[in-house]
């Protein structure tokens, strides 16, 4: 398991330095979570920001993963959220929900749609947005809202110098106006994932399956716009836009017009990680 002073360095970046008081009890919450609900307990995965990730096997013998967290709500949320998606078959089942402790069925194999080929992505990401958005819009926010928190949460990085000196506050309400007006003429709003990003979507048993849903109600295109976006560099973010709006049956102007919205943030992410590369000079003259 993860050393216990990389642990709560970790998670102290978000939960301050009174995290170390549970960080301290994770090897005896991951006992006796495998002993109440007979978990056989295997290798770490890649940590989240917030939680510890295990492999695990649940007690029919099924793949399994264990999520810990000291954010009780944000567990609950995730397990509500996951439930919501289920009929859809193309998210991971929630198994179990105790306090700090989620279990959820493993994505088996599990690669991210990342790593797949770049000409295969139209089709797949169709295929899943098609059984995403058949679920019927449930009691969740709006996109609108999303939007709002994700704008005000990045935008607090442009005091960042080295994001500052290439995205100017003007350039980031050029995009918050570029996204009211998208949110202003929406005509059809379906059940969105709300973040599915390339790393939330891994190839599973049933086809690509979708993570970490930030569920809301909005525009179909929102979900498409980061398979977008991620051309940047690539192919470009106007061809895969063609390409993608064909395949999922979106519109092809409003599919842009997201791209414009959300360049400027993925900038920012590229930005902030020391990248000064292609995809970010492109990334930029897109939301110009």
């Amino acid at each position: 398991m993860e050393d216990l002073g990389n642990m709560t360095t970790r998670l102290s970046a978000r939960f301050g330095p009174e995290v170390s008081v549970w960080c301290a009890d994770v090897p005896r919450l991951v006992e006796r979570t495998a002993g109440r609900w007979g978990l056989s307990v295997g290798a770490e995965l890649e940590p989240g920001a917030v939680s510890v990730v295990l492999q695990c096997r649940w007690s029919n013998d099924t793949p399994a993963v264990l999520k810990l967290s000291p954010d009780r709500e944000l567990l609950a949320a995730q397990a509500r959220m996951l439930r919501l998606f289920a009929r859809s078959g193309r998210v991971p089942a929630v198994l179990a929900l105790d306090g700090s402790a989620l279990v959820l069925e493993e994505v088996l194999p599990g690669t991210p749609a990342e790593a797949l080929p770049a000409a295969a992505l139209p089709g797949l990401w169709a295929d899943l947005l098609d059984a995403l958005h058949r679920v019927p819009p449930q009691p969740v926010g709006l996109l609108r809202g999303r939007c709002e928190e994700f704008f005000a949460r990045i935008g607090r990085r442009l005091t960042e110098p080295v994001i500052g000196a290439r995205i100017s506050e003007a350039a980031w309400s050029r995009a918050m106006r570029r996204c009211e007006r998208l949110l202003d003429t929406e005509t059809k709003t379906v059940m969105l994932h709300g973040d599915l990003h390339l790393g939330n979507a891994l190839v599973g048993p049933r086809g690509l399956m979708a993570i970490d849903p930030k569920a809301c109600v909005g525009d179909p295109c929102f979900d498409a716009v980061d398979l977008v976006v991620a051309g940047a560099g690539q192919e470009g973010v106007a061809a895969r836009c063609e390409k993608v709006a064909k395949a999922c049956g979106l519109d092809a102007d409003r599919l842009f017009g997201w791209s414009q919205v959300i360049a400027p943030l993925l900038a920012v992410a590229h930005l902030g990680n020391g990248g000064h590369d292609k995809a970010v000079e492109e990334l930029l003259a897109v939301s110009r």
